[in-house]
């Protein structure tokens, strides 16, 4: 679920933080940067494992900060495919189950991957899993703040750098929510097999 990965970046040393130790400011510099942000194909950054290499410092002309090359590990939720993970159901709607994991909440079960047959109940605004049993058919909602055990199918990563300006756009242009808020990084799971959906469901 979580890896190391390997970065380099310049970090910008403000003069009233020179008598900082430097390993001690870049640190500081660089969780602030990364910290909770979203790297594209890396994964979301959460805290600064070590720093690896220092390079020169440099203060460039008209500027009195200083610039270092610095090489470090960042600690990153990334989680692989097929790994079994376990959160909390956010909510429901008919695109499918929201999980969140308490750091991070851009997790979807859509419909085709829930336990089958399952429907989403329009007056409860939940999923439904209609277990078939020796005595009958059982209801088993899956209700918000359940804990939930599902395996990680996809990994989607949007570039939501922006690609044109504002003024750019035609008048009368419908712009819907979803285009206004995309996430830069997504997990699709799945619950469609044995021993994956509610924890409770499986506990004897």
């Amino acid at each position: 679920m979580f890896l190391l990965a390997e970065m380099t970046d310049t970090v910008r040393i403000e003069p009233w933080l020179f008598n900082v130790k430097l390993n001690d400011a870049i640190t500081e510099e660089l969780n602030k940067k990364l910290a909770n942000k979203v790297v594209h194909n890396v994964g979301l950054c959460i805290a600064l494992h070590d720093i690896t290499k220092l390079e020169d410092s440099h203060i460039l002309p008209g500027d009195g900060a200083s610039h270092t090359k610095v090489h470090f590990r960042y600690v990153v939720f990334h989680p692989f495919v097929d790994e079994i993970v376990i959160g909390r159901i956010r909510s429901c709607s008919r695109e499918g189950v929201h999980v969140t994991l308490g750091f991070f909440d851009d997790i979807l079960i859509p419909p085709e991957a829930l336990q089958q047959p399952s429907h989403f109940d329009e007056t409860e605004q939940v999923w439904v899993w209609q277990y078939q049993s020796e005595d009958g058919t059982h209801d088993l909602f899956m209700d918000v703040n359940e804990v939930i055990r599902f395996r990680v199918v996809d990994k989607v990563f949007v570039d939501t750098t922006p690609n044109k300006p504002e003024e750019s756009i035609e008048p009368g242009t419908e712009i819907t929510e979803q285009e206004v808020k995309k996430s830069p990084y997504s997990l699709v799971g799945s619950i469609s097999e044995p021993g994956l959906g509610l924890l409770t469901w499986w506990s004897s």
